[in-house]
């Protein structure tokens, strides 16, 4: 078998540049919140495939369903000939995503593309153009998605000109100084200036900023977004392609807000590890496109819908939203522990079990601190992952079925790496 760094040397040698990497750590082989590389190392997964996994790697009930339909049929392409686990999987969305209305849903094959048809939809829906999305925000690496997103470094330099009408708006974020006050400011600001809101189709908003550095929305925030689009007849999307499935201790993260968003993207931990994405939302706002608008070939793959049927099951079955309300508050009581001896901590933030820190020295972030607790923890056998505009967020992101003595364990590492890497 190859080492770590034979398949390093491979990979620069055959995959662009732009496809960048976090570790030279290459697995081989997975099994809940364990991780083994190419050298034989274990690592204790923080990263669970950026919140695909969050059933846990290979979780038997998953892989039992994903192997019965392997046994039946791997693809038809929906649109061609369609399959009842489909029906009965947008079914089940369309009673679970937040939203006292009529729903339906479609299926495609990631996150981006997820979000690609919701703004599809609006525009069909509302015979409009413009939209609304918010700094620090990510939507995705298509043309319309890494328009969306709200951070220039890495998604957007060097690609030339974005997408049309797409207007950003500061995201609330108390601890660098925005209100949800100010936020609306600029958006009443950006409507003296350049943009008509009556051209306005969609407004899309993550309720916990993923990429941006899990910063969640205010209540406030969501609620005057709310009223806005409902004034102005705009779409509201929420993008929970990072927050669903139990991550923020409801199934979505709108669960905890008291309104509901019109159209809701999703993708990551639907599938448990197979890619599948889906879009649902208001019946007559995702009725609007005309047949043949939407779909795509491998949209709602039968293996990926299976895996999706079978983490429902899971979260249901394994009281997952509670366990990952507990472990938060597990994770969040050690964070702040260490704080009282490592002031850079300047927040702990985060619903559920996504839960990150943001790192700064004199007030200001600090990225190179940052990089070196990963790398210190990643030495001791942590994989963690960091995020934040100002790249000085470490995301907590371990799968929900993560037994107690392995999170205990990445505990006393986290533990470990923040003070070796302060010390050094």
């Amino acid at each position: 078998m190859s080492s770590n760094a034979d398949l390093e040397t491979r990979r620069a040698a055959a995959l662009a540049r732009g496809v960048g990497v976090q570790t030279q750590n290459f697995a081989v082989s997975a099994e809940n919140a364990t991780v083994t590389d190419a050298d034989g190392r274990e690592l204790i997964d923080f990263a669970a495939g950026i919140a695909v996994v969050n059933t846990g790697h290979r979780h038997p009930k998953v892989i039992e369903a994903v192997k019965a339909q392997l046994d039946a049929f791997t693809h038809t392409c929906h649109q061609v000939m369609p399959y009842e686990p489909y029906v009965r999987l947008a079914e089940r969305l369309n009673e679970k995503v937040p939203g006292d209305f009529d729903k339906k849903s479609i299926f495609v094959t990631t996150g981006a593309e997820s979000v690609e048809n919701a703004i599809k939809i609006a525009r069909a829906y509302t015979g409009r153009n413009a939209v609304i999305a918010f700094s620090g925000g990510f939507h995705g690496r298509t043309f319309m998605t890494m328009t969306l997103t709200g951070k220039v470094a890495p998604y957007k330099a060097g690609f030339g000109a974005m997408m049309p009408d797409v207007f950003h708006v500061p995201f609330p974020n108390a601890l660098h100084g925005v209100s949800t006050e100010d936020s609306f400011a600029a958006m009443e600001s950006l409507f003296k200036t350049d943009l008509d809101p009556t051209r306005l189709a969609a407004v899309i908003f993550e309720p916990v900023q993923g990429e941006g550095g899990f910063n969640p929305a205010p209540h406030d925030f969501v609620k005057r977004l709310r009223a806005f689009c409902d004034e102005h007849g705009i779409v509201m999307i929420a993008d929970e392609v990072q927050t669903g499935f139990a991550r923020t201790g409801t199934l979505f993260a709108m669960d905890a807000y008291d309104v509901a968003a019109d159209v809701t993207t999703m993708a990551k931990g639907l599938g448990g590890g197979l890619p599948i994405a889906a879009v649902t939302g208001r019946a007559e706002i995702m009725d609007a496109a005309n047949p043949g608008g939407l779909g795509g070939t491998y949209g709602g793959n039968p293996l990926g819908i299976a895996a999706g049927n079978a983490v429902l099951d899971v979260i249901e079955e394994e009281d997952l939203c509670a366990r990952a309300n507990e472990l938060g508050s597990r994770l969040k009581q050690r964070l702040e522990a260490i704080r009282a001896n490592m002031p850079e901590i300047a927040e702990i933030r985060g619903p559920g079990f996504m839960v990150a820190v943001e790192l700064m020295t004199d007030g200001k972030p600090d990225a190179a601190l940052t990089q070196r607790i990963r790398v210190e923890a990643l030495n001791r056998g942590l994989l963690l992952l960091t995020c934040g505009v100002y790249g000085n967020v470490i995301r907590f992101l371990a799968p929900i079925t993560i037994p107690d003595d392995q999170m205990a364990k990445a505990l006393d590492i986290l533990e470990e790496a923040m003070t070796a890497a302060k010390e050094g």
